[in-house]
């Protein structure tokens, strides 16, 4: 039986090519194989499939392809050497036209002191690399599949019994979704609670636009707290439909929410129905004492509690989770679809990396590290810049530096010319915000790899007043 296009050669390679049909068949093929050069559909150095399998895939003679091969050899678009194949000549393609202006990359600063980025350098690549094997070892072949909105049941299990003992999350795997990223989750949350009949979600005076942004898009205006000491004042809760809120460390401000405004907000969410949206996003790093609880275990009726393997281990992961209250699961299990949308090989090595203990070696060992670098820019400051002050308490991936009034935006600028990205504390601001403003830098001292910390460190040194 002759070899047909689904059969011929399991070890070949796929080639689309459509040669002109008739006498001049060899033509045609040399016409499309240089045609799909010229115009860079196949790139320099790319290799075709022999001529036996790719004439068993045009359904033509064997001799037709080896002869147009050779054709386009000797004109220079094909090169073939003796075990290497036939493969597309270096130079000879021509680039498309570029349909829209290229956007010219931003130079990369010296120095990365953003905050929210953990030490990528750092990720435990061979801790992960085992647990994704063993993971799919194990996996049996229905895992492969769409599988249940919610998430990998071995995930959502796994951050169950981790949530409950390292964070006091009160936890049930069938309350868990699984989202691709903290963007996402927050997303999900905004269109159920603008479907619910919410106009306003209130915010924290200082947090990051991109949520703000978020919430906006989904139709839900976001109205400032105030700030203070102690923290956001819950007091101006009134006919908000949810509040977002960073009680373990607040960012980027790095205060604990009190324990009478974690009482008071839990209250107002009992009294009025509304929903509190804790996000944890680095609730794990602690230097001073053990973390603050999760808010979510005074009342999970009426907290979300949102986490994320982002701070953790690495953004890149897009892996984070939400607890919901038992009414909210199905409204969010169906905004987010009738399949999982978040890769399954990575869930479930995320499970095996928590249920082996992997997770924990690595916060343990993380938090050794960035509390060393933040001892080393208090000591540093307090050396050579003894006017700016680190405030917040001992926790989390960044620090705010309070300046001398009216020198946060010359600061800014000076640290962009030192080549040195980070934010001033007006970049947080929500534009409704009623508090005074504040001078202060937020860096984050978590981001740099190791070798580069003391360098950082000593070009900050450099910029402050």
């Amino acid at each position: 039986m002759a070899d047909t296009w689904a059969t011929s050669e399991a070890l070949g390679i796929d080639l689309h090519l459509e040669p002109t049909a008739g006498p001049g068949l060899r033509r045609g093929l040399t016409d499309a194989l240089r045609e799909a050069v010229r115009t860079g559909r196949l790139a320099p150095g790319t290799r075709l499939p022999s001529s036996r399998s790719l004439s068993a895939d045009l359904g033509i003679a064997r001799n037709t392809v080896a002869d147009a091969y050779a054709d386009l050899v000797a004109e220079g678009w094909l090169t073939a050497r003796q075990g290497s194949g036939t493969r597309v000549a270096e130079g000879r393609s021509t680039p498309p036209t570029a349909t829209a202006p290229t956007r010219r990359p931003r130079p990369r600063p010296t120095h990365d002191l953003t905050a929210g980025t953990p030490d990528l350098a750092a990720f435990p690549r061979a801790e992960w690399l085992k647990a994704a094997r063993r993971a799919l070892n194990t996996a049996p072949y229905d895992v492969l599949g769409y599988g249940d909105p919610r998430g990998r049941i071995e995930l959502r299990t796994a951050l169950a019994t981790y949530l409950s003992r390292a964070r006091g999350v009160r936890a049930d795997p069938e309350r868990i979704v699984i989202c691709a990223g903290f963007p996402h989750g927050l997303r999900l949350l905004g269109t159920v609670l603008r479907a619910r009949g919410a106009r306003t979600i209130a915010v924290e005076s200082f947090g990051l636009p991109e949520h703000r942004k978020i919430l906006a898009a989904t139709g839900l205006t976001t109205t400032p707290l105030p700030f203070d000491e102690l923290g956001t004042d819950p007091e101006e809760l009134t006919d908000a439909g949810a509040v977002l809120l960073t009680p373990a460390h607040q960012f980027p401000m790095g205060a604990v929410l009190h324990r009478s405004r974690r009482a008071a907000v839990v209250d107002w969410a009992r009294r009025t129905g509304g929903l509190v949206l804790e996000d944890d996003y680095d609730g794990e790093f602690r230097y001073d004492r053990q973390p603050v609880g999760a808010l979510q275990g005074l009342d999970p009726d009426h907290v979300v509690y949102l986490g994320t393997a982002s701070k953790s281990l690495a953004p890149g992961l897009r892996l984070a989770w939400l607890v919901l209250p038992p009414a909210l699961v199905e409204p969010v299990t169906r905004a987010k679809g009738d399949v999982d949308t978040c890769g399954v090989l990575d869930q479930l090595t995320l499970a095996e990396f928590l249920a082996h203990g992997a997770h924990d070696r690595h916060v343990r060992a993380s938090r050794l590290r960035y509390r060393r670098r933040r001892d080393a820019l208090v000591t540093a400051l307090a050396e050579r810049a003894p006017d700016v002050q680190v405030t917040g308490v001992a926790a989390g991936l960044h620090a705010v530096l309070r300046l001398p009034p009216g020198t946060e935006a010359s600061v800014v600028q000076a640290a962009h010319w030192q080549g040195l990205s980070l934010h001033g504390l007006a970049y947080f601001r929500h534009e409704q915000a009623t508090a005074e403003p504040l001078d202060a830098l937020v860096v984050g001292y978590a981001t740099p790899p190791d070798h580069a910390w003391a360098g950082a460190l000593e070009a900050l040194c450099r910029v402050l007043p």
